[in-house]
């Protein structure tokens, strides 16, 4: 029998966040493709669409006026998925299997720039950096309001994302409750915070606890296995395609030097480098296949600040700042990973290894290449 190699065999890896496995199949990585292509969005946008809601001055769907905005832009969205509380209570289950429970919230929309054509990957750093001051005025905003109990942060790029708008922009929205994927992520960080570990050099969480994402990082900042899931880093951040990867180009973004709970407790030092960091993941994301690369990107944190940045009061202490960046394609601007079949009824699988994906992205240049072309 052959000796394992994890290029060749397929294999299940764990994924502690979630509790979840993934199945690994990198011998189907070169399986011939018949299936569904999807259209490339195009890069040739104009700086100013007299059509689109987001750009300045524009009137959108709901007949509300955008401003004529010089930065970024926020407003409260037109068709919002939660409405503001109190809501009304639930009515009495018919049976136990039928529970429902009110939510409430509300839902802002972040424009990043009044440039229709502007991606993160092509802006500056210094309007990186106001984006990133937005996502905090908001955090804080909706997360101090009566009954707001967690707050999302998160960007959907693309119209292969169910993105309805090319202009640049991300999302926020409020909840009278904590969402299943973070609620599950700080139990896990919270059962790892009480369990004995082993002692380990990486930053320590709350009070000295062990922190799963501080040692995680740890791990691959300090290459324990060899493999080399890193992407890029910088003096603060690490973006690495993680050991338990569902997406093909799947990104983790870490704060890595010490323990971060939220946005709100970043230095302005590290809000430079994390300005710096996001501009290089989504350069390397374009140039990999030469086309506006989509994703859906998500911030995970304390589900709201404290007052203040330096209480540790709340049970939330356990969260380490962390973001998501899940982009569906697979092996072309044209052909995407579906989630259907197998991992809709047994497990998430995998072609590519997490590893392979890292070295792929590694090798992308951070010159964006509608910009080398020019």
């Amino acid at each position: 029998m052959d000796q394992f190699n994890p290029t060749n065999h397929p294999h299940r890896r764990f994924n502690p966040l979630t509790g979840e496995h993934i199945l690994v199949s990198p011998h189907r990585s070169k399986r011939p493709w018949l299936g569904q292509v999807e259209a490339v969005q195009s890069d040739d946008l104009p700086q100013y669409d007299a059509k689109c809601y987001l750009c300045p001055g524009n009137s959108r769907a709901g007949g509300e006026k955008t401003e004529k905005y010089e930065q970024t832009y926020t407003f409260v969205n037109d068709f919002a998925a939660v409405l503001p509380p109190p809501m009304p209570p639930a009515p009495v289950p018919p049976h136990p299997l039928l529970t429902s429970e009110p939510v409430g919230g509300g839902c802002d929309v972040l424009v990043f720039h009044p440039r229709h054509d502007l991606t993160i990957a092509r802006l500056s750093l210094q309007d990186i950096q106001c984006i990133i001051a937005q996502w905090i005025a908001i955090y804080v905003k909706r997360g101090s309001e009566a009954g707001i109990k967690h707050v999302q942060i998160f960007e959907n790029k693309g119209s292969i994302m169910g993105c309805s708008n090319p202009h640049p922009h991300g999302q926020v929205w409020s909840f009278t409750t904590v969402p299943t994927l973070p609620s599950k992520e700080l139990a896990s960080l919270a059962r790892y915070a009480a369990s004995p570990q082993p002692l380990s050099a990486a930053p320590k969480g709350h009070a000295g606890l062990p922190c799963l994402l501080c040692e995680y990082s740890f791990v691959e900042v300090n290459n324990a296995d060899k493999e080399g899931r890193v992407v890029v880093k910088n003096e603060h951040w690490v973006a690495v395609v993680p050991w338990w990867a569902t997406w093909p180009f799947e990104i983790l973004l870490l704060p890595y030097r010490r323990h971060i709970p939220s946005i709100l407790h970043l230095t302005d030092e590290e809000r430079l480098s994390f300005a710096d960091i996001l501009s290089r993941i989504t350069k390397r994301y374009d140039n990999l296949f030469k086309c506006s690369f989509a994703y859906s990107m998500g911030i995970h944190q304390r589900p709201i600040p404290h007052t203040s940045p330096n209480s540790t009061s709340d049970e939330d202490d356990v969260a380490h700042l962390h973001l998501h960046f899940d982009p569906p394609l697979l092996r072309s601007s044209t052909v995407k990973k579906f989630i259907a079949g197998i991992e809709l009824m047994a497990e998430i699988q995998r072609d590519l290894t997490p590893e392979q994906a890292a070295e792929k992205l590694r090798a992308c240049p951070e010159v964006h290449y509608l910009d080398a072309s020019n």
